[in-house]
């Protein structure tokens, strides 16, 4: 089961990654179609837009796997033991059930533009519960990132990648 997680994980992380390039696409078509009026590819920026939200919102769950989520420690760093332990369970439960709270509102969004027919106001007229699929999709991946923690962590297996590095960013 830990293999298929990790794998699944890894998989919406590569298409995070094709989103990334679709989103390149979309500018480029859009800055052909500036340049040459023949070459015109109504909502072009939109499509640019919903890639880019895609692309974010499928690469949650594989960022918080690999560790690369903002985190402040300074309180856990303060700790250890049991104290430790029982924030970082405290911790994970709460991002649990955040993360499952906005899955549900997510896909309750998309599911809803579907039901009432709702429309990008762009040139394009995309139905908006298709892009909102993407980020109904990611916030579900993201929920089940966050469980998956939260049982690691209580069964003691829990592997929590920190750096010597005081930043991650250059």
């Amino acid at each position: 089961m830990r293999q298929l997680l990790d794998r699944f994980f890894s998989a919406t992380g590569y298409l995070a990654g094709l989103f990334m390039v679709g989103t390149l696409l979309s500018v480029l078509a859009s800055i052909l179609g500036r340049l040459h009026p023949v070459f015109d590819l109504p909502g072009a920026d939109a499509y640019a837009g919903y890639c880019m939200a895609i692309s974010a919102f499928l690469a949650l769950a594989p960022t918080l796997r690999r560790g690369e989520h903002i985190r402040v420690t300074l309180i856990l760093s303060a700790l250890s033991g049991r104290w430790k332990k029982g924030m970082e369970v405290w911790a994970l439960t709460f991002a649990s059930a955040l993360s499952c709270l906005f899955a549900f509102y997510s896909c309750r969004l998309s599911w809803q533009s579907r039901m009432f027919n709702d429309i990008s106001t762009g040139s394009d007229a995309t139905p908006l519960w298709i892009p909102q699929i993407g980020m109904a999709v990611g916030t579900v991946i993201l929920a089940i990132a966050f469980v998956d923690e939260l049982v690691l962590e209580l069964r003691g297996q829990r592997v929590t990648l920190s750096s010597d590095e005081p930043l991650r960013n250059e």
